[in-house]
């Protein structure tokens, strides 16, 4: 099985790109936002997914662990081949579909080509769990552990843009005071949504808790 590709970019399509590998073209599938980042000539290095069908091999390939990471995760879900998870990549970065699966934003899933309403509540209703614990990492071994939580000065998660990382790290400051990471990060993902200012950490943190707090309470407050 092929899980890498180091060689030269020999031509970029709308759906695929070849990459020569010691004068071998291998055809790989990738997402837009991928295959927006290769230019013709130059070297690359592609993590690579291999299929192989009765009637075909095929190649899918990612220039970051975490969009592997996703189209892993993804084609998990029936009705959720590979041409529908790369569609996902496309439309949405793994951040977005962070957000948009704890928060349960079907209109956001629904974005990508191919990806009807009752696949999009499939998806999410699939994948809450798992991604709660994809996005926190180590930070969801220490659910249940209440009463110790996250420094707001705390660095950001590896990878990701800005805002995933500040949900992140808000979702590990729930977590580590007895929440689930499914539901710590959907509380985060929801109060981010809702606000129209942005919010630092400990204002988004007071906001998942809101979230969290029983109906009664909050119509008390």
């Amino acid at each position: 099985m092929i899980a890498r590709l180091k060689g030269r970019i020999e031509a970029v399509g709308t759906d695929t790109a070849v990459i020569d590998v010691n004068g071998v073209g291998y055809l790989v599938h990738a997402s837009s936002r991928t295959l927006g980042m290769l230019v013709p000539g130059e070297a690359v290095s592609l993590f690579i997914e291999t299929h192989v069908r009765e009637d075909h091999i095929n190649l899918y390939g990612f220039l970051g662990a975490d969009e592997q990471d996703w189209f892993q995760l993804l084609t998990t879900v029936q009705g959720v081949g590979a041409k529908v998870a790369l569609a996902m990549l496309s439309a949405l970065t793994g951040d977005m579909l962070m957000q948009a699966i704890a928060s349960g934003d079907k209109a956001a899933v629904c974005r990508a080509p191919g990806v009807g309403p009752k696949l999009a509540q499939r998806i999410l209703n699939e994948l809450k769990d798992k991604v709660g614990a994809m996005a926190l990492g180590p930070a969801a071994a220490g659910a249940g552990k209440a009463g110790v939580a996250a420094s707001p000065d705390a660095a950001p998660a590896a990878g990701g843009d800005a805002a995933g990382d500040l949900l992140r790290d808000a979702a590990s400051a729930l977590v580590n005071l007895g929440y689930s990471p499914s539901e710590a990060l959907a509380a985060v993902s929801r109060a981010a949504q809702a606000s129209e200012e942005s919010l630092t950490l400990e204002a988004l943190i007071r906001a998942g808790l809101a979230e969290l707090a029983p109906a009664e309470n909050r119509r008390g407050a």
